[in-house]
C-alpha cells in the first residue's frame, strides 16, 4: 500500500538561482530557498521515495500529461528567461510505474491522461527549480504532471488529483506532491518592469490583497471556502498555468472534505509582479 506523506504548493521563481550568485539579487531568496530545503528534509524523514510535482511550466493544449520517464538528465536553460536560468545541469531518476499509472487512474475515471516515456521530453523548470534544492543529492524519484493546462477546466484537474492519490495508494511507494506554481501572478508590463523595481514587487495591489486573505483561509483550514473562490482567483488573478497545479493538489488531499492547515514555510514575497509562498498541507 503506498501513501502520500507530504503536500504542499511552492514558489519556483528563477530569482532563487540569481540569489546563489554575487550580484543585486545575492541572498535576496535566501528564505525561499530555505523553505525548499525544509520540504526537502520532511521528504526524508518521512521515508519519500517520489516526487510528483504539478509543474505549471510545462504547457499543453490537449489532454493531461505526465512525464514518466526512468532518467533526466541533460543542461537546461530557459526559453523565457535565459538570461536568469542558463546551463543549469541536472541528473534525476524517474519513476515510469507510478507515472503510468497516474495515467490509467486517471483515463479511467474519464479523463484522458497520456503518460510518456521519451527521452527528449526533457524538464521545465516548474520542476527542476525545486529539485535543485530538494533534491539536492537525486536521491529522491522524480514524476511530472503538466500543469499550464490551456483548454482544460479546474474540475478535471481535481479528478487529475484525486486520480494521482489513488495512484499513490497502489503504488507501493511513499510520495510527495508539489503544486509548483504561483499565488496571482501577474507579471510586470515590460514597460513599467524597471520604474516598479519589479523583480521585487507586486504588479497588482488587488492581488496582493487576495493573495494574503487566500493564505489566511489555507492557515485556518477554510479550503472548502478557498475552493469556492478558486475559479475567480485564477481568471481575476491572472493564476499561474490558470491555477491547474492547484486544483490537482486538492483534488489529491480530497478536496472540500479536506480541513488541514497549511502552514506557511518563510513569508509571502512578490517577485517580478508575481505572488510567491511555500505552504505545507499536512496529509
Amino acid at each position: 500500500m503506498g501513501e502520500l506523506v507530504l503536500a504542499a504548493k511552492v514558489t519556483h521563481v528563477p530569482t532563487m538561482l540569481l540569489s546563489e550568485r554575487p550580484g543585486r539579487i545575492f541572498g535576496k531568496r535566501q528564505q525561499a530557498i530555505d523553505g525548499h530545503k525544509e520540504i526537502g528534509r520532511r521528504m526524508r524523514a518521512l521515508g519519500v521515495d517520489t516526487v510528483v510535482v504539478l509543474d505549471t511550466h510545462w504547457l499543453v493544449n490537449a489532454g493531461f500529461h505526465v512525464n514518466s520517464n526512468a532518467e533526466f538528465k541533460g543542461i537546461y536553460t530557459s526559453h523565457e528567461f535565459p538570461h536568469f536560468i542558463q546551463n543549469l545541469e541536472y541528473s534525476y531518476k524517474g519513476n515510469p510505474a507510478l507515472g503510468d499509472l497516474i495515467a490509467e487512474k486517471a483515463t479511467q475515471r474519464g479523463v484522458f491522461t497520456m503518460s510518456h516515456q521519451l527521452e527528449s521530453l526533457d524538464l521545465e523548470y516548474g520542476t527542476l527549480v525545486p529539485m535543485r534544492y530538494m533534491n539536492e543529492e537525486s536521491d529522491l524519484k522524480i514524476v511530472s504532471v503538466a500543469a499550464w493546462c490551456t483548454v482544460h477546466n479546474l474540475e478535471d484537474s481535481r479528478i487529475l488529483g484525486a486520480a494521482i492519490r489513488e495512484a499513490i495508494e497502489a503504488s507501493g511507494g511513499k510520495v510527495a506532491l508539489l503544486a509548483s506554481g504561483s499565488l496571482s501572478h501577474k507579471i510586470w508590463e515590460n514597460e513599467l518592469y524597471e520604474a516598479n523595481n519589479g523583480t521585487f514587487t507586486i504588479s497588482r495591489e488587488f492581488n496582493r490583497q487576495v493573495d494574503l486573505r487566500v493564505l489566511e483561509l489555507w492557515q485556518a483550514g477554510q479550503i472548502g471556502d478557498f475552493l469556492k473562490m478558486l475559479p475567480d482567483y485564477a481568471e481575476h488573478c491572472s493564476g499561474e498555468g490558470g491555477m491547474h497545479d492547484t486544483a490537482m493538489l486538492f483534488g489529491a488531499l480530497g478536496w472540500s472534505d479536506y480541513t488541514g492547515k497549511g502552514e506557511v514555510l518563510g513569508e509571502y514575497f512578490p517577485s517580478s509582479g508575481t505572488g510567491q509562498c511555500n505552504v505545507v498541507f499536512p496529509v
